[in-house]
């Protein structure tokens, strides 16, 4: 077992901090970490790092004084959240060309993942809402297209890292699935609209449909459940947003 320095940390998160040692990433989980958790997270690096897609390489599972780690290799470079912040003059084009990775990334397929129409369903069931409001949401659910297709399931720009040679690495493959991508199109616009970026959100939602030739009404339907599975674990400021959503189900 290799044995790793913990005096430089990148991130502190409840339950979780992020060292790095060198060029490794040290992601150490709180005691009460479930194992099933991180060997899940852990599978998922491994799962997408089996496609052609550039990701930071999983390097070991392993435990550091009682407490379960994953390590992976540290990949140097500027996110693309610092890019747009520091570079206003460029953030066109590199929104585009956050909107163009996603696009990629959903041209591959990495059946090892869960299946989103399974995590989504869970979700629902404990999201807490009225039941009715929780049957017609299923039911949407259940009547869209069963996809396949590599879900990030946290897409946003702080989770792409622009290397110095200009190549784009994806991180943070912890709520991967297999499923929709107009799924995962949801997932990022709501990301954006409780952060307070509305217009960005807006601006990022035309993008998308409009490159992937997708119909703004069918990432709509997908909004509603996204936010409606999300529900049970958002700060309270951030819930009432989702439930907006979440209790405007026509549907159809």
């Amino acid at each position: 077992m290799m044995e790793y320095k913990l005096d430089k940390i990148l991130a502190e998160r409840p339950l979780k901090t992020i060292y790095l040692d060198g060029n490794k990433v040290i992601k150490l989980m709180g005691k009460e970490y479930p194992a099933s958790d991180v060997l899940s997270e852990a599978l998922n690096l491994a799962a997408v790092g089996e496609t052609k897609l550039k990701v930071p390489k999983l390097i070991e599972v392993t435990q550091i004084d009682g407490k379960w780690a994953i390590v992976w290799e540290y990949v140097k470079g500027i996110t693309l959240a610092e890019l747009m912040k520091n570079d206003p003059g460029h953030f066109d084009q590199y929104f585009e060309q956050f909107v163009d990775i996603q696009l990629e990334m959903h041209q591959y397929t990495a059946t090892r993942l869960p299946l989103l129409l399974d995590k989504m369903h869970r979700k629902l069931f404990a999201s807490g809402l009225d039941a009715t409001v929780r049957y017609e949401l299923r039911t949407r659910l259940d009547s869209l297209p069963r996809h396949t297709k590599l879900c990030h399931g946290d897409y946003n720009p702080s989770n792409i890292i622009i290397t110095a040679e200009k190549e784009a690495y994806i991180i943070d493959w912890s709520h991967a699935t297999q499923g929709n991508a107009s799924a995962d199109a949801a997932q990022t616009y709501i990301l954006f609209y409780i952060s307070k970026k509305t217009d960005i959100a807006e601006k990022y939602l035309s993008s998308f449909c409009k490159k992937s030739d997708t119909a703004r009404q069918y990432v709509d339907k997908w909004i509603s459940i996204v936010a409606a599975s999300q529900i049970a674990k958002v700060k309270p400021e951030e819930k009432d947003i989702l439930l907006q959503w979440a209790n405007v189900v026509e549907y159809e």
